[in-house]
């Protein structure tokens, strides 16, 4: 009985990868808390688990006396020297138990602990492991899909992690089996389990995989300045060179293109724009608005992040992006507001400044105009695009 027992651990500990001294450590106390509530709360227990001899002993501890006070943690002489015939009054006495002993309660209570110790042992083995590794790429094969919700589960270093159906990439069509990059969003533990967050849809899964192909980003040559992403279809990525003789979207690209084309293979084909970033932001908006022309761009003067963009009429289709992505991806990545017109429309209004309480109210009239002229603006724009299309 006692081999087939640490049998048991042996399989645990290398199955979980969890310290074999870690479990036999949680499971003397599970054993110690179901016999101390079996027998009334009796309050010394021993219970001896020994690896190397393979000893597994659990007894109770009680004390000698002439007449009994408390029957759960005392003994009287007579009844003690049929444990021990060295028993003397005023000395403890240990009493063996066997296990049929414990008690079915003492029992389901002692599987309820070992199974938390072991929760606990391999909660903290996945902090320990992943703890360091939140904001890194990791490599995790994938063991199974639920076909009920898509979700993924993925191993990573012996650990059984959930890459749910919303973190996955649209074009993501997993099978058990392949390896697949995974970005650590955050690794939090309670009480109950530790909690892996993994995502293949973060946009600072693109960033690091560029570091991973792009030595000078690695090295610090070449710095990241921000990225835009929407997972699946597209990202921009804004480079800037430290150095005046490095191109860093020729860095990036890489030769023939490989770089970037080992990239958009991870992520399954998604598109990928590297963006000349500019301390200039008339200048890193147009480039953001890549791969269209940008004839001109007027930022608003009152403050506010806001730019007026003009781009050729036939490019103004190319510029707004199938459902206005291009557009929406160019102003995450600058962090303005951008409003884009064609040539032949381009009259750029710059919203008005507050003005002062005694001056806050304002001619209606030139109200109704401005507003006028935005609607007029607006259907121009509209007109346009409808023709290119």
């Amino acid at each position: 009985m006692n081999n087939e027992f640490f049998d048991a651990l042996e399989l645990i500990a290398r199955e979980k990868g969890i310290s074999i001294d870690y479990l036999i450590e949680k499971i003397t106390n599970a054993i110690t808390i179901a016999v101390k509530k079996d027998f009334g709360g009796v309050e010394a227990v021993n219970v001896v688990l020994d690896p190397l001899t393979r000893q597994y002993k659990v007894s109770i501890i009680k004390d000698v006396v002439r007449e009994v006070e408390d029957p759960v943690n005392q003994i009287t002489l007579e009844e003690a020297q049929r444990y021990s015939k060295r028993a003397m009054i005023g000395e403890p006495v240990e009493i063996k138990l066997e296990t049929k002993q414990f008690g079915r309660i003492a029992a389901q209570t002692a599987k309820h602990v070992i199974r938390q110790g072991i929760r606990e042992a391999e909660r903290e083995q996945m902090m320990n492991q992943m703890g360091g590794k939140v904001g890194e790429v990791v490599t995790a094969t994938v063991n199974k899909i639920d076909p009920a919700n898509g979700n993924a589960f993925v191993q990573m270093d012996k650990n059984e992690v959930l890459l749910f159906k919303n973190e996955q990439l649209p074009n993501d069509n997993l099978q058990p089996g392949d390896k697949i990059k995974v970005y650590v969003v955050d690794v939090t533990s309670s009480e109950k389990r530790c909690s892996l967050k993994i995502s293949r849809t973060h946009k600072d899964l693109v960033k690091r995989l560029f570091e991973m192909e792009v030595p000078e980003i690695f090295d610090g040559t070449v710095q990241v300045k921000s990225i835009s992403r929407e997972a699946g279809s597209r990202t921009k990525i804004a480079v800037y060179s430290k150095d005046e003789n490095v191109d860093p979207i020729g860095a990036c690209i890489g030769p023939k293109g490989m770089r970037v084309s080992n990239i958009i293979e991870e992520l399954g084909g998604e598109k990928i724009d590297v963006i000349q970033y500019s301390e200039d932001p008339a200048q890193f908006i147009a480039a953001a608005l890549s791969p269209a022309d940008v004839t001109e761009v007027i930022l608003s003067d009152d403050g506010e992040k806001i730019a007026f963009v003009s781009v050729p009429d036939s490019q103004l289709s190319l510029a707004i992006g199938n459902k206005g992505q291009n557009a929406k991806l160019a102003a995450r990545l600058t962090g303005y507001k951008i409003d884009i017109s064609p040539d032949s429309a381009f009259t750029p209004v710059a919203p008005a400044k507050p003005q002062k309480e005694e001056e806050e109210t304002v001619d209606s009239k030139t109200d109704e105009l401005l507003e006028e002229q935005q609607e007029a603006t607006e259907e121009i724009q509209q007109e346009a695009k409808q023709e290119l299309e």
